[in-house]
């Protein structure tokens, strides 16, 4: 019975929260494509600092170990990025004018254009942006560890487990629409970029599961996985999309730029404080 309630809980946090996310990114809010990017960066940062990094420093593992797993996270997911590029222009390198690294400059220059104009060919909405497979390595190991969280929530209490389950959604809706933002970049496909998210968000039930079986064993561990999560967001915000909001704009586009990473922090903070009063 205590299983069964996880699973379900973990699937409804997990791809709930994706679906209501790609409801307000495609549909309320979709005409605001342009702005999406600073409201990912600012969701983004926001969960790793005001969320994951807290909770993994208020535990009982040393700052030293929790500060050298970040170090290592940043220098993994960066890794990770360059063979997504390497393996990229590795593909398509032949019969271009320009090279691999003057290919993904111009990328990063104009992939958020792409979702408003078809001028640009078919071949640059298939290409694999930066920063896709760091945030969908890093939600997964988020979405893993939510499911510990709520599987220990359900092992305590039922009701409690309930009241976790609804406080992950409602944390991960902000974070999974800055997700969407990254992955519509690099994919044609708004379907394609939901499908993957929610594959991640999947990756919650099977937390649970484990969670169940191995919670007090695990339990040690979810510092850790906080920490890896919280270093995949915080490397795509500073290295993918914060470069992309660096342009010489308007006093006006500055301005929405600002104000809409401001929304995007203050979403988690909204509902980081929401949860908090639920606890």
């Amino acid at each position: 019975m205590i299983l069964l309630a996880i699973l379900v809980g973990t699937l409804v946090a997990g791809i709930g929260s994706v679906w209501v996310a790609a409801w307000l990114s495609f549909g309320v809010l979709s005409r605001y494509t342009q702005h999406m990017l600073s409201l990912a960066a600012g969701a983004l940062m926001a969960t790793s600092f005001l969320h994951l990094l807290p909770e993994a420093f208020e535990s009982e593992a040393g700052a030293h170990e929790l500060f050298l797993t970040l170090l290592v996270g940043l220098l993994f997911f960066f890794l990770l990025d360059k063979a997504e590029l390497w393996h990229h222009g590795h593909e398509h390198g032949h019969g271009h004018d320009h090279g691999h690294g003057h290919d993904h400059g111009h990328e990063h220059g104009h992939a958020h254009q792409d979702d408003h104009s078809n001028a640009h060919n078919t071949h640059a909405d298939d290409k694999p942006t930066s920063g896709q497979w760091a945030v969908l390595a890093g939600d997964s190991v988020h979405c893993f560890g939510d499911g510990i969280l709520i599987a220990s929530a359900f092992i305590a209490d039922m009701r409690l487990g309930v009241i976790a389950a609804l406080a992950v959604l409602a944390h991960e809706i902000p974070h999974h629409m800055g997700d969407l933002a990254v992955l519509r970049r690099g994919s044609s496909s708004r379907r394609v970029a939901i499908l993957k998210v929610s594959m991640a968000g999947a990756i919650t039930a099977l937390g649970g599961a484990v969670g169940y079986m191995l919670v007090d064993a695990l339990h040690d561990w979810l510092p850790y996985f906080l920490v890896v999560a919280s270093s995949s967001f915080v490397y795509v915000a500073l290295a993918d999309l914060i470069p992309q909001l660096q342009k010489r704009l308007s006093a006006r586009e500055t301005a929405a730029q600002i104000l809409w990473l401001a929304v995007g922090i203050g979403m988690v903070v909204i509902v980081s404080a929401l949860a908090g009063h639920q606890h």
